[in-house]
């Protein structure tokens, strides 16, 4: 595992020259909307325009409790932070000054010592991860792509995220086709039963452990299986984690997970959510990579 989303992009960049590569995701309210700049920007230079920024905000406790940084406005702070982006990346590229002033961020001073200069491919994609309406809706309004949670299904996506994201878009006269849905189901796979079977196995764990959080509960609630949220809560309150996975069916699992065997993933994945998401991420023991459809 890697513990920062940005140290492996120039090894990557640096044996690649055709794979698009991005972060799903970094943090954003650990790091200076500057400092993100920055990186992204020698990211972007580096892989010739093949670098995706995708940011995301992270939970109050592990902002407050991990990092140490203040938990205050979350959506409207991330709204600023992609902004602010968009300013900055337009400062280094020469169009105009540094002069942003809002809530939660101001920038307004930018030397020759310290500013990078034009690149040739400064159009930096930004994603946001997103499970709440005001998310959703802002990266209809701001955003080139949303980063969609693990825990969600293709119907969910079809019927609740996709219209909520249009619904963004077209408050800035945008729509949904200005968005890339990109999804990263839970994957169920190996070469033999017994590697299978341990894949279920920490799916349904997964299930189980999201499941817990009343944050995810509306996905549930879309299938029938509200009722099931709330006893993985309670079960979590009293650290009955190996029980929990026990009220996970069978019928959760495949909703929630692509299974096909490796080499039929893509064209599972492709099955699955062609139609409905952009791109699909696929979590595998040797890493993430981005798969186009």
């Amino acid at each position: 595992m890697d513990n920062d989303a940005f140290l492996p992009h120039p090894v990557i960049a640096d044996r690649t020259d055709e794979i698009q590569q991005g972060t799903r995701i970094a943090l954003a309210f650990t790091r200076s909307p500057m400092a993100l700049a920055y990186t992204a920007w020698d990211l972007a230079q580096y892989t010739d325009g093949r670098f995706v920024l995708g940011i995301g905000t992270q939970v109050k406790g592990h902002n407050e409790r991990r990092f140490s940084v203040d938990w205050e406005s979350p959506g409207p702070q991330l709204r600023e932070v992609v902004e602010s982006l968009r300013h900055i990346f337009d400062v280094f590229q020469g169009r105009t000054d540094l002069e942003y002033e809002g809530d939660h961020y101001s920038f307004s001073l930018m030397t020759d010592n310290f500013d990078p200069g034009p690149i040739d491919h400064p159009e930096i994609p930004i994603y946001i991860a997103g499970v709440n309406e005001y998310n959703l809706r802002l990266a209809g309004e701001l955003c080139d792509g949303l980063a969609m949670h693990p825990f969600n299904t293709p119907e969910y996506t079809d019927d609740i995220i996709a219209p909520t994201v249009a619904e963004g878009a077209d408050r800035e006269d945008r729509s949904l086709e200005d968005v890339s849905l990109s999804a990263s189901p839970f994957v169920v796979t190996g070469e033999t039963d017994e590697e299978r079977e341990r894949s279920r196995a920490e799916v349904r764990q997964r299930i189980a452990f999201y499941g817990s959080t009343r944050t995810y509960h509306d996905v549930l609630a879309h299938h029938g299986w509200r009722a099931v949220g709330e006893e993985l809560h309670d079960l979590s309150k009293d650290g009955k984690w190996e029980e929990m996975a026990d009220l996970v069916t069978d019928e959760m699992v495949a909703t929630f997970a692509i299974e096909a065997p490796p080499e039929e993933l893509l064209s599972q994945a492709e099955d699955v959510y062609g139609g409905i998401a952009d791109r699909v991420v696929l979590p595998l023991d040797h890493g993430e990579a981005f798969l186009n459809e």
